[in-house]
């Protein structure tokens, strides 16, 4: 019998998250950007983009009142697309298709980037995770009070060892001072539903303090715009904040249940046919039966872009942390949290048993069979990647104020215990396999490998800011960075079982060390509202421990491999150098009240570029690779960030960010005994131009914004002979707050209308690149969606 991926799992997460908002007292994160604490849903204050007034680097927060309006319930990275130098691209308006996910930081990628929740780290968030969840997981989108991006490096204290380029900090926002209830119900184009629920304790003294928590569930479905399937899940979050004299303890429980079926990307000028978008075949199983052939062979006329029955990302994540800070003087404090996260889920493709190579690695299980019947007389067999996570850390900071200085010390420390099966499941004719359901074990043909990977990592870092005087700070640390990792495959595949030369998935340890990351800083403050800053750091990206993972040692084909890159591979490094200005002034210039802006220049050399070259150029193969993983030389970024928010009164504000960005490859790489040209070549996927543009009005309680975001021309292989045109879309926002409602329990109500890509644009959307030259894959553009939300306050 199948298992449900939801249903009894999601109300026990629920009742544990109930009975640790009765059990567990709790406490805000230190160092974030104060949250809303007003019983409000809304705040109609506050700039499009507050820029970091002390940091020595590039960093721009965005307030979670902002991130909803750009659509409520929007995965909070998503909302982050309207700062400057960010591209982000995802299948659905929401944000939350994590398949079809691609955000760039200044050139770099998500999985280059460092992405923390409160301070306790989400891992590199690679599809096919093993060191974390995404931020959308990690909380309710309306549970976010902010988003710190640092663009250029993160903090030497940012718990990652992936961020080579900047750092994404998401927080949570605090409980609210009064006892009360938030909702907001949200319905839309192909039959969205989300229904967001939050409840408030307000301040409770006790315990020799004040206390405060709140519990929040949200339930979400939609139906995929390209294919008959419904998509979202459940979560649930809970926190807690105790305040006493001296200390702060903070509770913190998230619960996601999700599960999302996926198209697959377009393969172009790889031969066949070329769909705008590749749909799937489900829910209609006799039609997925006649798309096939007696043997299971989808049409020969697209062999690359040729149709599966479904394809779908099932995960339940449990993460929480406590947090205790002790204050012993107003020169000294410490912190300590500690973290814990489990994940388990299943990436799944019903697919055609004679497509994709799959009958030579059918035949190596079962040779002289009819693999028809072996697999349930469909045509069809159901493919598992099986995924468990169990992470476990500590962080501590200690901060001392001393005359002119402020040092801080600090260390991370985080267990990580990550799985990979890859198995294969009959798909009977008579009983197809769901996309809402785990693989039925009963049904189980085959295990193709199967790989365990522990690792520790231990990140210290020593800082120090320096008054030099009232208007002039400067700042120096260092940062160590370590990782012991162990990887064992308890399967090994059959001899042939992978495509390429393979032999089979390595074994062993891996350790690496880099003892001394530099970085160093100052701020000046020219006048009150006018700052010069600059900054310079080295980042390492440790090696991906797992077999999933794209660059990962532990995913090449052979044991000879892993040793060469032990003895021989470096991790990716980089340097980073940065500087600005940053304002903000009341004016009485015409029609303009005040200006807040910031315009940066940055530089950076990227090192020990890895590479995970491919057996196949095609992204069409189900099997799975072994790639070859190898250090293919350097790239050089230079760019420049302009963002600034101008205000016309208390009714309009005008935001708009231009970036610039060229990001080349420095040498060529050879592939077998391949020279490809790529020195000079820009980095695929990266818009040199990027315009974000924010729009605001407001007359009483009407509220209007519209949201322009341009990405320039892309390309698509890394010799650039394949490219994308630039794009532009357009997003509206109108709301209507009705305020308290004489008479009920209501303190505000307000209705918003959301539409995305206004103009129904059509064509690429995102790229995905996997060849030197000729073949591309891509995701298109989803269309015009609507949404209408009602929420509230009582």
């Amino acid at each position: 019998m199948a298992v449900s991926s939801s249903g009894a799992r999601c109300r026990a997460a629920l009742a544990l998250a109930s009975s640790l908002l009765a059990a567990t007292p709790a406490l805000a994160q230190d160092g974030a950007p104060a949250a809303a604490q007003s019983d409000a849903p809304h705040s109609e204050e506050g700039l499009i983009v507050v820029t970091g007034k002390r940091a020595t680097r590039s960093a721009v927060t965005l307030e979670g009142s902002e991130i909803q309006k750009v659509l409520p319930g929007v995965n909070p990275v998503k909302a982050i697309q309207t700062l400057p130098g960010v591209q982000f691209e995802t299948a659905d308006p929401w944000g939350n298709n994590e398949q079809n996910i691609s955000l760039l930081v200044h050139g770099f990628n998500q999985n280059q980037l460092g992405f923390t929740l409160d301070g306790v780290p989400l891992g590199d968030q690679s599809y096919g995770n093993f060191n974390g969840l995404s931020p959308q997981r990690a909380v309710i989108s309306e549970n976010v009070g902010s988003v710190r991006l640092t663009a250029g490096a993160a903090d030497l204290g940012t718990a990652s060892v992936s961020n080579l380029g900047g750092g994404l900090e998401t927080y949570t926002s605090d409980p609210a001072a009064s006892y009360g209830a938030r909702f907001g119900q949200t319905i839309g184009s192909y039959d969205a539903n989300r229904t967001y629920l939050r409840l408030d304790s307000g301040l409770v003294d006790g315990l020799g303090g004040s206390n405060a928590g709140y519990v929040a569930v949200v339930r979400q479905r939609a139906r995929a715009w390209e294919f008959d399937a419904r998509q979202g899940g459940w979560q649930a979050n809970a926190k807690f904040v105790h305040k006493g004299e001296r200390d702060t303890l903070t509770g913190y429980f998230a619960l996601s249940d999700k599960v999302e079926p996926n198209q697959d990307s377009v393969a172009h000028n790889a031969g066949g046919a070329e769909p705008y978008y590749r749909s799937l075949l489900f829910p209609d199983w006799q039609a997925a039966l006649r798309y096939v052939d007696g043997n299971g062979a989808p049409p020969a006329s697209n062999p690359n872009n040729y149709a599966n029955y479904f394809g779908d990302a099932q995960r339940t994540d449990y993460l929480a942390y406590l947090k205790y800070e002790y204050r012993f003087s107003d020169a000294v404090s410490l912190s300590h949290q500690i973290y814990g996260h489990h994940d388990e889920g299943q990436g799944q493709i019903t697919g055609p048993i004679a497509a994709a190579g799959l009958p030579g690695l059918f035949r190596i299980y079962y040779p002289g069979q009819n693999l028809k019947q072996v697999f349930g007389n469909s045509g069809y067999a159901l493919r598992t990647t099986e995924y468990g996570i169990d992470r476990r850390g500590l962080i501590s900071t200690l901060q001392v104020r001393t005359g002119a200085h402020e040092i801080e010390f600090g260390g991370w420390y985080e267990h990580n215990r990550n799985t990979i099966f890859r198995r294969w499941y009959a798909a009977p004719v008579d009983s197809p396999p769901s996309p809402y359901e785990w693989a039925d074990p009963s049904l189980r043909r085959l295990t193709q490998y199967a790989s365990i990977v522990s690792y520790d990592i231990v990140q210290l870092h020593l800082q120090d800011r320096w008054h030099v005087t009232p208007d002039l700070a400067i700042e120096a640390g260092f940062k160590s960075s370590l990782q012991f990792a162990d990887g064992r495959i308890p399967v090994q595949p059959l001899p042939g079982a992978l495509p390429g030369s393979s032999t089979g998935f390595p074994e062993g340890r891996l350790n690496t060390r880099k003892w001394f990351l530099p970085a160093i800083g100052a701020v000046w403050d020219i006048t009150p509202d006018d700052q010069l800053f600059a900054h310079v750091q080295k980042n390492v990206r440790q090696f991906q421990a797992s077999v999933a993972a794209g660059q990962s040692p532990y995913n090449v084909g052979s044991q000879q491999a892993f040793d060469r890159i032990r003895s021989s591979v470096e991790p990716e490094s980089s340097w980073t150098y940065e500087a600005g200005l940053r304002t903000r002034h009341q004016l009485t210039f015409g029609p303009v009240t005040s200006v807040e802006a910031q315009v940066s220049a940055y530089h950076v050399a990227f090192r020990n570029r890895l590479l995970s070259i491919s057996p196949t150029t095609v992204i069409s193969s189900v099997i799975g690779g072994v790639p070859i993983l190898q250090n293919v030389g350097g790239v050089t970024t230079d760019g420049i960030d302009a963002a600034a928010t101008l205000r016309f009164g208390g009714g309009l504000s005008l935001y708009n960010a231009l970036s610039y960005n060229r990001s080349r490859y420095d040498d060529d790489y050879t592939s077998g005994s391949t020279v490809v040209p790529t020195a000079g070549k820009d980095v695929p996927n990266v818009a040199r131009w990027l315009n974000k543009t924010v729009v605001t009005a407001t007359a009483g309680p009407v509220e209007v914004q519209a949201i322009g975001d341009y990405v320039g021309r892309r390309f698509a292989t890394f010799t650039n002979d394949q490219s994308v045109p630039g794009r532009f879309l357009l997003g509206l926002q109108a709301a209507y707050g009705l305020g308290p409602i004489p008479g009920t329990a209501f303190k505000s109500l307000r209705l918003s209308v959301n539409i995305t890509n206004v103009t129904n644009r059509k064509g690429v959307y995102e790229i995905v690149v996997g060849a030197a030259s000729k073949t591309w894959n891509s995701y298109a553009q989803p269309p015009r969606q609507a949404f209408l939300t009602l929420s509230g306050a009582f």
